[in-house]
């Protein structure tokens, strides 16, 4: 099963957005969630594509979309995480032996497109978003470039494409299955509930 999709994303919050934290209210009572953590939303696709301003910047076939959000705690230690596990993550199936979910992007040499997305970090106020915990768009423009950079030394420079950071971009993808993930990278060091990682 296949499922087309067309998204507009824009991949940092205005000064605005990126106010001081304040506490959610919702039906009488004052909420605070927190969210320390990188968050990626991982897609299985059969291919997907970034356009800017009418141009596609960015394309791959069969692989893997990554919406990524940066939180603004993330250290180099939570992007090895999110790194190490979306190229290893068994998403694919093997031919070969039958298996459903035996192959990881890198063994079946598929494509990986990466796009910043910092609405992954939305605490809803009422109905409306805020995006305080999101990574400050000055700092997250470094950090996603290193992230990439990463992800590229991790496997083929030329498999791993990006968005275009900071602009309005319309995402098109075909999701395989549909099939989609979610990783939060605080799991790693911050719980110790997470079972014990396969090879």
């Amino acid at each position: 099963m296949h499922l087309h999709s067309s998204c507009s994303l824009s991949t940092f919050p205005s000064a605005a957005a990126l106010r001081s934290p304040k506490r959610c209210t919702g039906a009488g009572h004052h909420i605070r969630l927190q969210i320390r953590a990188m968050r990626a939303v991982v897609q299985r696709v059969s291919s997907a594509s970034v356009e800017v301003e009418g141009r596609v910047v960015s394309q791959i076939g069969p692989g893997l979309l990554v919406l990524i959000g940066l939180h603004e705690s993330d250290t180099d230690t939570d992007a090895d995480y999110i790194c190490r596990k979306v190229l290893n993550m068994r998403l694919f199936p093997n031919e070969t032996t039958g298996r459903g979910w035996d192959l990881s992007v890198m063994q079946k040499n598929y494509g990986l497109l990466l796009v910043s997305q910092f609405t992954l970090h939305g605490i809803l106020k009422g109905n409306k978003p805020d995006f305080h915990v999101a990574m400050p768009p000055q700092k997250a423009k470094s950090f996603y470039e290193s992230l990439v950079d990463k992800f590229r030394k991790s496997y083929r420079p030329d498999a791993v494409k990006d968005g275009v950071f900071g602009a309005m971009m319309k995402v098109n993808l075909v999701n395989d299955g549909p099939v989609t993930m979610q990783l939060d990278s605080g799991k790693s060091s911050k719980t110790t509930d997470e079972a014990t990682e396969e090879p």
